[in-house]
């Protein structure tokens, strides 16, 4: 992407933003709280949200779900207090039937696939099929998965559904705060399993694609407003943007299906 080209989407959206969210004589801070799968598309349009409406967004970072330091649960159990809670939409209902989230404040932002990379120097496998994605993982010498969403569902799904699981658990490792790609980078594990937005980002692994379709889990990453929340209406707004039409482009670049087109 040339750079023309960048300053012209950047002008783009942030005319977009301008028109769907008031600008503010008074800026004000926004907490927020994503987890991973929608963090390369929310660090290029915060950045927009912000020049167009002078308010500033404060940032923090874990895991849709686990009991990590830095998982978003463990935040929200501890009193951190946030505004915004961006996070897998299931994970994102469980915090609203706990008291966490406001009920019904719920909004999809993207859709989210698993995928599949592999550490730079090997071979991309062959995961077109189902019967081909049992090959590779019985095949492969280390694998690394995420302790989040689409960890979940790989342990304590669909990888005993493939008749895998007992083969594979002893040369798997789930990942804690931090990201497949990374560990891949490190040579520390032969493949890796994340949302494909969070695999994207790594250019020094090797991305092979998403899980067939007939055992993918579609994820959506959504918004919900936090309890709690100092900054109601101001999260209304950064929200309204982030599943607007305007930011559909990035949210696309980076990996998600937006849920605005």
């Amino acid at each position: 992407m040339n750079t023309l080209f960048k300053a012209s989407r950047r002008a783009f959206l942030v005319a977009g933003l301008a028109l769907g969210v008031a600008a503010s004589a008074m800026a004000g801070e926004i907490r927020v709280v994503s987890s991973g799968g929608f963090t390369a598309a929310y660090k290029e349009l915060v950045p927009l949200f912000e020049a167009a409406t002078g308010h500033k967004v404060i940032t923090a970072y874990g895991a849709s779900m686990g009991n990590a330091q830095d998982s978003i649960p463990s935040r929200l159990a501890r009193g951190e207090q946030f505004d915004i809670v961006i996070l897998a939409d299931g994970a994102l209902d469980a915090l609203a039937k706990e008291g966490k989230v406001v009920p019904n404040t719920r909004v999809d932002l993207g859709r989210s696939l698993i995928g599949l990379s592999v550490r730079k120097g090997l071979p991309k496998p062959d995961i077109s099929t189902v019967d081909a994605l049992k090959k590779t993982v019985l095949e492969a010498k280390s694998i690394a998965y995420s302790a989040s969403a689409s960890g979940t569902y790989l342990s304590n799904e669909l990888f005993p559904k493939l008749g895998v699981w007992d083969q594979i658990k002893d040369k798997s490792k789930k990942i804690m705060s931090e990201r497949v790609g990374t560990v891949l980078t490190r040579g520390e594990a032969d493949v890796g399993f994340q949302q494909v937005s969070e695999l994207l980002p790594f250019k020094d692994i090797e991305f092979v694609g998403p899980l067939p379709e007939e055992v993918q889990q579609k994820v959506f990453f959504s918004a919900g407003l936090a309890v709690g929340s100092k900054e109601p209406e101001l999260a209304k707004q950064l929200v309204k943007f982030l599943a607007s039409p305007a930011a559909a482009p990035i949210i696309k670049a980076t990996g998600l299906d937006p849920v605005a087109k």
